[in-house]
């Protein structure tokens, strides 16, 4: 029997929810809506006694693909691995197609953010990237040729 119904988001941790939100506004995701959680709700889901988070849920445009950044109000966030690479365990990495890889490339290291390799083509099919976005969250860019 299968339990899920229907995807409804990704949800990543931050500790700078503006610097986050602009990072992937910036990719093309429209900001959702935004708002906060505290008290027993919250507490019982992330079993974090006074947790108080800011969201900020954005969505690609024209699907339903939605992603949440949040941040903790209380307690303090506490800081992950920003220097991740692909074979540590956990969520590496959120992925996103792009029309142009180059250009994405270029408009994130404006802002400041890099590579973390290089980009590759496989079989002439794809281009692809992986950029170190705020707090070292990996985020693939690819682009079909």
């Amino acid at each position: 029997m299968a339990h899920v119904t229907r995807f409804d988001h990704i949800g990543i941790t931050v500790s700078d929810l503006e610097a986050a939100s602009a990072f992937f506004v910036g990719l093309g995701l429209e900001v959702e809506g935004t708002g906060e959680v505290q008290g027993a709700f919250v507490e019982a889901v992330c079993a974090i006694p006074g947790a108080h988070c800011r969201i900020v849920m954005l969505r690609m445009p024209g699907s339903g693909t939605r992603l949440e950044l949040s941040s903790f109000v209380t307690p303090d966030h506490l800081p992950g691995s920003p220097d991740a690479m692909a074979n540590e365990v956990g969520l590496r990495n959120v992925s996103f197609e792009v029309d142009d890889l180059q250009a994405a490339v270029d408009a994130v290291a404006a802002d400041g953010y890099g590579l973390v390799g290089g980009i590759g083509e496989y079989e002439g099919a794809v281009r692809m990237a992986y950029v170190r976005g705020p707090d070292g969250i990996v985020v693939s860019l690819f682009e079909q040729l």
